[in-house]
């Protein structure tokens, strides 16, 4: 009985499913009270779990905890180090170039759409993703900006130093006549306590799971027709291959129930749902500033064709079109938000 006891309290917490056939291992950065730990993952990979009947067994490690840094998560699952990985696609920039159009300053919208919109997308590019098992490709709601000072006018935002999360980042934060800090989320609690920066660049989703609304007094977004965030990131579950073909067909099936659009509009949907959290904490640690759409216009002018043509510079590098990518990412927004308000409305028509 005592060995049983001690059995027990040293499986882990998730995914362990007693003699399933298949063991998976999901790894990321993120500590485990972060919303996309305990409200995504874990909960994707019990809903996988339940589907294969129990033949199937994912658990998730958080915080890094097989090893390596942040941006070699997506390494770790091409070379099958692990199974599964989350991770941020900004974390190696360059790898998915293609998908950086999203990234691009004021394209930003609703979770649900832009993921939708990245689904079709990258439909249209899968060879982007042949060394992986693509399970979804996601943004977050946008990106605010934390600060421990007021940031009330485009030009309070020079000379400050900006923690940022990919290369889009950097280029959006470096127009604004701001100095960009890259890390991984993991360390902007260290960053901030120490004052290496001024502030950071993070959806209000995070905020609680890495105490920023504890380290900063101010929270500024945009006051903007399409979008009240600076910009997206765009996230990536993605499986070894080998992993993916080493499962029977019925198992392959349920990974694939559980991929794709409908995995895309859920995440989109959690996400928003997530924002409401961490947007009460950030209220009531300091102050919620929305930028006048004079400052924005004036943010815009400063950003928007600097990034853009940076960004078709960079891409041409790889023989892209970086004019033709934007277009066409534009264009699936839109396409997604008709579809999405024409859906709204018959449901609106048939409950009336």
């Amino acid at each position: 009985m005592r060995t049983l006891v001690l059995l027990l309290a040293i499986l882990p917490l998730t995914g362990f499913v007693w003699g399933a056939e298949f063991e998976l291992k999901l790894h990321h950065s993120l500590p485990a009270i972060a919303p996309a730990h305990h409200k995504m993952l874990v909960p994707w990979a019990e809903k996988v779990e339940q589907e294969s009947g129990g033949r199937l067994s994912i658990t998730v490690y958080p915080s890094m905890q097989l090893g390596g840094q942040a941006p070699q998560l997506i390494d770790q699952a091409r070379d099958g180090v692990v199974d599964i990985v989350w991770t941020l696609a900004g974390y190696t920039p360059g790898r998915f170039p293609r998908l950086e159009a999203f990234e691009l300053p004021f394209l930003n919208t609703d979770p649900v759409v832009m993921n939708l919109a990245l689904h079709d997308f990258v439909r249209r590019y899968e060879e982007e993703f042949d060394d992986y098992r693509l399970i979804a490709v996601f943004t977050h709601f946008g990106q605010a900006l934390h600060s421990r000072d007021p940031v009330r006018r485009a030009s309070d935002l020079r000379g400050m130093k900006i923690r940022v999360p990919s290369r889009m980042c950097g280029w959006i934060v470096s127009a604004m006549g701001a100095v960009p800090i890259g890390s991984p989320v993991s360390k902007i609690p260290e960053l901030l306590s120490k004052g290496v920066v001024d502030a950071a660049l993070i959806p209000f989703e995070v905020v609680q799971a890495v105490k920023v609304d504890e380290l900063v007094d101010y929270h500024i977004t945009l006051d903007s027709s399409r979008s009240d965030r600076f910009n997206t990131q765009i996230f990536i579950i993605a499986m070894n291959r080998d992993s993916y073909a080493a499962l029977p067909t019925d198992l392959q099936q349920v990974i694939d129930g559980n991929s794709g659009e409908q995995t895309a509009r859920w995440l989109g949907e959690l996400w928003a749902q997530n924002e409401g959290p961490g947007l009460e904490a950030a209220a009531e640690s300091g102050e919620l500033i929305a930028l006048s759409p004079q400052e924005v216009e004036t943010l815009r002018v400063m950003v928007e064709v600097p990034v853009h043509d940076r960004w078709f510079r960079e891409v041409a590098k790889r023989g892209l079109d970086g004019q033709a990518l934007l277009i066409e990412a534009r264009q699936l927004i839109d396409e997604r938000i008709r579809s999405e308000t024409k859906s709204q409305t018959k449901a609106q028509d048939q409950r009336q």
